[in-house]
């Protein structure tokens, strides 16, 4: 078991496709760097509930989780030191996404982007406004949220189009909490402004919807072939050339060093000959993948032994996920009838019965939290907080009567309507 300081992480990764340059550089790299850091725990996941909404080919989604496992072993992720598994696997995810579904407004789920963007495509189009939109696309924010809270995780390195979907986890989570118990950590997005978008050969994001990519692990000669057909200007050989807006470039700038992307910046300026640049790029791609492709060839001609792993990386897994399922499942009243049938009525009493603490973010971008009593009014706000985290941490400490917290808010409750109440509440949440 962790403890109460271990930082959690947690990436998924979708099976449907082979990863490319653009998912290394993006994804990849970073992750397996990350999950050195000391005082983290790292998960890791195959998507492949999430696949079976985007692809209806059961050989491309085998496959593609075939890849994927294959590159991130190869590319140095270390199967025993994280928990790296499929989501396929850990049976209690489904059933927590149903226990979500239940606590979760469908005004939720229809401001989800996704969902939007698709009636927004098909309102355009004259069409039906849920026309080809399947319940699995509507709920993928309920899985997703399933696939964090599960595993407590506090972090969650995403792009910025993606932040929404943590929020909606927060939210869900609050809204279980609320109903039956403090059980869900509220996660926190976590974007990286400085990870690479890697442009694909034709300039655009590199991306497999464009046609543009470049497999991570393709034969040298195809990833040379692919490199020669990047797009450039008509330039010829001993004119100047701009780095900026220069696709080559910026693929060379994601694998070199500061002193090497420098020397291909003096190469532009003195009129390097296109051919010359894209040599120069196949070289540095190769010299990093290269060591690697012999793992990763190695793994994706053993589908035994990358199951293997994967087993046991569900049977880590699962040491977390099956006992707080069971505790689920008891605060939400599915529990074995010689328990006690009247506990659950007597459990939502006393929780009604006391002061709850409300958390929200302004629109300034820091975290809040009321103290409202049992009948909603609101005893006491606090000050803003840079991470809900913080925020959270503060609340935690404050229903445990720990007098250092009590000390901390002190002059916000001093300023409310009636601090005596506020005095209250946190002897009764101390009880």
């Amino acid at each position: 078991m962790s403890s109460p300081s271990t930082v959690r992480f947690l990436t998924g990764i979708t099976t449907t496709g082979t990863p490319h340059l653009g998912n290394y550089v993006g994804a990849i790299r970073p992750a397996v760097q990350a999950s050195r850091r000391a005082g983290t725990e790292n998960f890791y996941f195959l998507a492949d509930y999430h696949a079976l909404i985007k692809c209806d080919e059961p050989a491309r989604i085998q496959r593609s989780t075939l890849e994927i496992a294959a590159c991130w072993l190869a590319a140095g992720l270390d199967a025993d030191k994280v928990f790296f598994y499929r989501q396929s696997d850990i049976p209690e995810i489904p059933e927590l996404t149903w226990l979500l579904t239940c606590v979760t407004g469908k005004g939720v789920l229809n401001r989800a982007h996704a969902y939007k963007a698709s009636v927004d495509k098909n309102t355009a189009a004259g069409n039906d406004p849920d026309a080809d939109v399947t319940a699995g696309l509507f709920m993928y924010p309920v899985l997703m949220a399933a696939d964090i809270l599960m595993f407590k995780a506090h972090k969650i390195p995403v792009g910025r189009d993606q932040v929404q979907h943590i929020e909606m986890a927060r939210d869900m989570a609050q809204s279980f909490n609320h109903l039956y118990g403090e059980h869900f950590v509220l996660p926190e997005a976590a974007v990286d402004e400085s990870v690479a978008m890697l442009p694909g050969l034709d300039g655009r994001k590199m991306s497999k919807s464009y046609d543009n990519i470049i497999p991570l692990f393709a034969p040298p000669a195809q990833i040379r072939k692919q490199i020669a057909g990047i797009v450039t200007d008509s330039r010829a050989p001993g004119e100047p050339k701009e780095v900026e807006g220069s696709a080559l470039f910026q693929i060379y700038q994601a694998f070199a060093s500061p002193q090497e992307s420098d020397a291909l910046r003096k190469a532009y300026a003195e009129g390097i000959a296109w051919g010359d640049a894209k040599q120069w790029l196949f070289e540095r791609i190769d010299r990093e993948i290269a060591p690697m492709r012999e793992r990763y060839e190695a793994l994706a001609g053993n589908p035994a032994e990358l199951e293997k792993i994967l087993q046991h990386g569900a049977e880590k897994a699962r040491a977390r996920s099956a006992p707080f399922m069971a505790e689920l499942r008891h605060a939400v009243g599915l529990r074995n009838l010689g328990t006690g049938a009247g506990a659950g009525k007597k459990e939502k009493a006393a929780r009604a019965a006391l002061p709850v603490f409300k958390q929200y973010r302004e629109a300034d971008g820091k975290f809040y939290f009321r103290l409202l009593d049992v009948d909603g009014a609101e005893l006491m706000q606090s000050a803003g907080f840079e991470s809900p985290k913080e925020a959270g941490q503060l609340i935690a400490q404050l229903k445990q009567g720990d007098t250092a917290a009590l000390k901390q808010v002190a002059a916000w409750w001093r300023s409310a309507r009636n601090p005596a109440e506020v005095m209250q509440a946190f002897a009764e949440m101390g009880n």
